[in-house]
């Protein structure tokens, strides 16, 4: 519900549209869908994943890129958890450099959650923070970000399937840091980023305009970021 009331409110035929991964944008791409089949509406849409691209084309959306459209009207996505200032851990589907992008490029950002990924401070519960590393220099980064507060770092593996680590749609691997709760959330990211190997970063500060949470009792909650 979260994702329909995102795509309902603030999607206009003409737009050219940045579309996140995961499940949660997955919803957000099949109303899309539905609204171009039922309205006739208009939209270009730049994905961040293998996974959101081929549902888009199969819901039948047009796809663009960032060399035609370097500026986007909106981007959807979803997050891994949410502080009270709207920051975001993002990287759980592996596509967060591609996501930072093009999230970034976008004139508004709205990430959509349910109420579970709200936190008072990011890496409550142990949520990691993922980083993508250039194979290369994994155990430099390993040793790095421990040195930085890491209580654990750990080469993300593949799980069912597959024997080995997770590879991201740019060939790299993620690397999952425990930090804990976050006191500073962009000196942090700004920490991470510098680091020798390190592509990008999953912490997103300052950067969306408008949360949607769906809440268990079916009602969607709607946040905007305050002007500083």
């Amino acid at each position: 519900m979260a994702a329909e009331a995102a795509v309902r409110e603030l999607v206009h035929d003409g737009m050219v549209l940045g579309l996140g991964s995961g499940s949660t944008v997955a919803y957000a791409v099949r109303c899309l869908g539905e609204r171009v089949r039922s309205e006739g509406l208009e939209v270009l849409c730049v994905p961040t994943s293998y996974q959101i691209a081929y549902l888009a084309v199969r819901e039948g959306l047009k796809l663009t890129s960032l060399e035609e459209h370097p500026e986007l009207d909106l981007a959807i996505d979803g997050a891994d958890q949410v502080d009270g200032r709207l920051n975001l851990i993002k990287g759980g589907g592996a596509a967060l450099a591609r996501e930072k992008v093009v999230d970034s490029a976008a004139g508004e950002l709205a990430i959509v959650v349910d109420e579970s990924k709200l936190a008072g401070r990011l890496g409550e519960r142990d949520v990691p923070v993922p980083v993508e590393v250039l194979p290369f220099a994994a155990s430099l980064v390993l040793k790095r970000l421990e040195e930085l507060g890491a209580h654990q770092a750990v080469i993300r593996e593949a799980g069912k399937g597959k024997v080995g680590p997770v590879i991201t749609d740019n060939g790299n691997i993620i690397v999952d840091a425990f930090f804990g709760p976050i006191k500073d959330p962009a000196e942090l990211e700004k920490a991470v980023k510098a680091l020798p190997g390190v592509v990008e970063v999953g912490l997103f500060v300052g950067m969306t305009d408008i949360l949607y949470v769906g809440i268990h009792t079916g009602e969607v909650r709607k946040l905007r970021r305050r002007s500083s």
